[in-house]
């Protein structure tokens, strides 16, 4: 172990024992899944963080929980007729998303 973690480790086990950790927001909950920003840079993620907690969304992610809330109901869809149904709303939302995506691509590399 190199010095700078060995001092980083005394510095949190100091502070956890000053009480320093405890309080905080999101104590005792798992970490928020963000495996979907895992193509995205640093800058990018933290800027659809701020965004989301602001509650304005990209128009790419608004898509994306549309499509996923459609494909949860899709799974529980069993007659013939309603599927297809959904499966064409879904088909419609991902055309959406991917418009949408690719828009911000465009975007970025201009």
């Amino acid at each position: 172990m190199s010095w700078l973690s060995r001092l980083t480790e005394r510095r949190i086990l100091k502070t956890l024992a000053e009480g320093g950790l405890s309080g905080l927001d999101g104590e005792g909950k798992p970490l928020p899944d963000r495996s979907g920003e895992a193509h995205l840079d640093a800058g990018e993620a933290m800027g659809y963080r701020i965004m989301a907690e602001a509650g304005a969304l990209p128009d790419e992610i608004r898509w994306k929980k549309l499509a996923e809330a459609k494909r949860a109901e899709l799974a529980g869809l069993s007659d013939p007729v309603a599927r297809r149904a959904a499966m064409a709303e879904l088909s419609h939302i991902q055309m959406q998303q991917a418009m949408a995506e690719e828009a911000r691509r465009k975007f970025m590399r201009d």
